[in-house]
């Protein structure tokens, strides 16, 4: 028998970062060691956990119920230990563990993990983000019987699958909701919380904090969209340090963007915005006694937004001259028996109209066809230049408060650079709902298991991105670049692009000896080399 025949090739590719990085977390080991170890099975659900993991991360859009054959192919002894064979994973274990996870407590299990990354990789939690997501399913669902909701945040019952409002704008499907709480340093994930599909931001996020706040004891600002300030939520988290987007339902809030003088900002001042890259904006700050909470509202001019804004605002006006336009025709053809409907039909144009009213109303009496007095009415539309110019003066800008006043007082450069990081749900949310992500679409039939799936794809984005900051900060650190899509060197590469270079790594079996081949050294900037020492 030639050498070739004796010869296995196996594919590791990417995977193999993916299972080091799991075991440098830890999971594998923090997860036997909470849902035990059972003698009578051949495989650890730290094991198998960590097999989903890689899978999720594998990138091939392969939903888990082809998850024994995504391995088909694979280095599992590699990735996953010598003992560990392919038919060890299959539906039954799969289920059997996700059950367990779910019995355990996922949210507990989740900050459990995220502690231990938290001090062994020197995460800094000052600043965290939440927000929330949806994710459409498909089919029926027992919780979709009448369940009597809870109003605690850490509730006994499973998830309701129902219809929401629908973030992948799908009214149509059936939906459950994603919480998530992430660090400022490097986005990683410190909270997950399945929710029902018809739950409401404003109605969870304060209890959310509050909650938060329990579990997990350190000093962090909570930075969060409008979805938070409210009277009632901000009396929830009156103990927490936040920062929060102010709605402009609010009568002060309108007021203030409407009418707040901002002063231009002088060359030095502007050097430094640019340094901070805040470029374009501009600040002034209020003293607001809101909801008995003192506090600091910062209210912005976007010069971007701005311009942005007023391009809408003259769209507007055109699109509202021609409708005026045509109003005036129609009203010129309708007979009014009376005074009376013609005024109230000229009020209730009036009343619709927002940059326009109708002026200069004539009213013409004539004769019917059958000798009967009719009425008619003529006007023009003219601009409303105190409207308009309110909209001018508030295009572009936005309100962001804090209860951090006094001693604890924040740079308004800082309120805004951190609110701006608010992006740090949304690339999580975005990494999520990839297609090319394992989650693209549910399978499972019950809510319990829709909450696991939920659980582990939030510990996909903990590993990877928590993969991404270590090799980014790696790179600042020891002052080598990779090369990125375009061939040009960078400090700040996305894990996926480098899981991207590492494909086509196999593991060559010839004679019994095993052997990692394709995994070369490159000029010096190149991608596999220069990973190959940070991660």
């Amino acid at each position: 028998m030639s050498p070739i025949e004796n010869a296995k090739i196996k594919n590791i590719d990417h995977l193999g970062i993916v299972g080091g990085l799991i075991d440098e977390i830890g999971i594998v080991e923090i997860i036997n060691s909470k849902l035990g170890i059972d003698p009578r099975e051949k495989m650890a659900a730290g094991i198998l956990v960590k097999a989903i993991l890689i899978n999720g991360l594998g990138f091939v859009s392969r939903p888990l119920y082809l998850f024994n054959q995504f391995f088909d192919d694979k280095a599992i002894e590699i990735l996953l230990g010598e003992d560990v064979k392919r038919d060890y994973i299959n539906d039954d274990k799969i289920g059997r563990v996700m059950d367990k996870l779910y019995k355990y407590g996922l949210n507990n299990l989740f900050i459990e993990i995220v502690l231990l990354v938290i001090k062994k990789f020197q995460i800094d939690t000052k600043y965290s983000h939440l927000d929330a997501t949806s994710f459409h399913l498909h089919g029926k669902y027992k919780s979709e019987e009448k369940h009597e909701k809870e109003s605690e945040i850490t509730r006994e019952r499973p998830i309701i699958i129902t219809k929401g409002y629908s973030r992948d704008h799908r009214p149509d499907l059936k939906q459950c909701v994603l919480d998530l709480i992430t660090s400022s340093d490097g986005d990683i994930p410190l909270l997950m919380r399945a929710g029902d599909g018809n739950e409401a931001d404003k109605a969870v996020f304060g209890k959310i904090l509050a909650e938060f706040k329990k579990q997990i004891v350190f000093d962090s600002i909570m930075v969060c969209d409008s979805a938070l300030y409210s009277q009632e939520n901000l009396k929830l988290i009156e103990h927490l340090k936040w920062i929060s987007r102010v709605p402009m339902t609010i009568k002060k809030a309108r007021e203030l963007v409407q009418s707040v003088e901002i002063e231009e900002i002088n060359p030095e001042e502007i050097k430094r915005r640019v340094a901070l890259k805040l470029d374009g904006y501009k600040w002034k700050e209020e003293i607001v006694n809101y909801g008995g909470i003192k506090q600091i509202w910062l209210i912005v001019e976007s010069q971007k937004r701005k311009e942005s804004d007023l391009k809408k605002l003259d769209k507007k006006l055109k699109k509202e001259k021609e409708q005026v336009e045509r109003l005036l025709k129609s009203l010129k053809k309708e007979d009014f028996e009376t005074l009376e409907p013609a005024r109230y039909k000229l009020k209730g144009i009036n009343k619709k109209l927002q940059l326009f009213e109708i002026k200069e109303v004539k009213v013409i009496e004539s004769k019917s066809k059958d000798n009967k007095t009719i009425y008619k009415i003529e006007g023009v539309g003219h601009e409303k230049p105190e409207e308009i110019e309110i909209q001018r003066k508030s295009a572009g800008r936005f309100i962001l408060a804090t209860n951090l006043v006094d001693n604890n007082k924040l740079e308004p450069s800082e309120i805004l650079t951190n609110y701006k990081n608010q992006q740090s749900c949304e690339r999580g949310f975005r990494f999520l709902k990839d297609p090319l992500f394992f989650a693209d679409s549910f399978f499972v039939e019950n809510p319990e298991r829709i909450e696991t799936m939920l659980f582990l794809m939030s510990l996909c984005l903990l590993v990877y991105n928590l993969g991404q900051r270590e090799l980014r900060n790696s790179l600042k650190r020891i002052k080598i670049g990779i090369k990125n899509q375009l061939g040009k060197l960078t400090i700040s590469p996305t894990l996926r692009w480098v899981f991207q270079c590492f494909q086509g790594i196999h593991l060559l079996t010839l004679n019994g000896v095993n052997q990692i081949v394709n995994l070369t050294s490159e000029p010096e900037g190149g991608t596999k080399s220069a990973t190959r020492q940070t991660l």
